[in-house]
């Protein structure tokens, strides 16, 4: 708050005089929500292919909001873990509330004890365009910052409803920029389904499956031009610790 101090010219005349008189500052001390809530708060989508780090990415976000005294929820859909979960390649972990259709976003933060001043919303191409819409009135109408994770496209190189609605609202779009490569050595950036060794062309958007080369059903970044072909290349090597 600024003050000026008034002073008179005479008949009655007011003057302001001097400097402002400031009786707060950037040092004052301030209640939670002025000092962590952002007064903009911001709806942002970080995409990429399987291999490139998103969860890893999230769990970071996750961590410095948090050391900085913000309250958040992590949120999760289908993790490699099949549980509530976000989990990664790298050996990282954290707890998270796992998302159902069913579940309302908006009344999952308000029904909080505590006020909440972000959200991590991880493996988001499988979240319901609702909740999509939900995390947009979250950020205009509550503002509480969303940092949603997730493939755009499935195996079929199609956009993923959510992804897409999410391409449609966001405030940020971010291609994760860790580059993850065909086996011919080209970036890849498409989800392969693999069956039986195999790629799949046909079947349901969503089939949880990995990486692991052993496995019946799994997942294999490919470039566009081996998508197209179906072209495989040698099993892949597994990765070293």
């Amino acid at each position: 708050m600024v003050r000026l101090r008034r002073g008179n010219l005479g008949r009655g005349t007011p003057q302001w005089l001097g400097s402002p008189v400031v009786t707060s500052s950037a040092l004052s001390p301030v209640q939670h929500d002025e000092r962590h809530r952002c007064d903009g708060a911001t709806l942002k989508f970080f995409y990429g292919p399987m291999d490139c780090g998103k969860s890893t990415l999230a769990l970071q976000m996750d961590y410095n909001h948090a050391r900085q005294g913000r309250r958040g929820l992590v949120l999760t859909r289908n993790d490699r873990s099949m549980g509530p979960s976000v989990t990664t390649r790298i050996g990282l972990s954290h707890t998270a509330i796992e998302v159902t259709d069913d579940l309302n976003l908006v009344d999952l933060v308000l029904s909080q004890p505590e006020r909440i001043d972000y959200l991590i919303c991880d493996e988001v191409c499988f979240y319901t365009v609702a909740q999509v819409e939900q995390m947009a009135d979250l950020v205009d109408l509550h503002n509480v910052d969303v940092f949603a994770f997730g493939l755009a496209t499935d195996f079929r190189t199609e956009l993923f409803p959510a992804s897409r609605r999410l391409f449609e609202l966001a405030d940020q779009v971010t291609r994760l920029q860790v580059e993850v490569l065909c086996w011919c050595g080209r970036e890849g950036h498409l989800n392969a389904r693999i069956v039986n060794g195999v790629i799949a062309r046909e079947g349901e958007q969503v089939v949880i499956g990995d990486t692991d080369a052993a496995a019946e059903i799994r997942y294999q970044v490919l470039c566009r031009r081996h998508h197209r072909r179906g072209e495989l290349g040698p099993l892949p090597e597994p990765a070293t610790p």
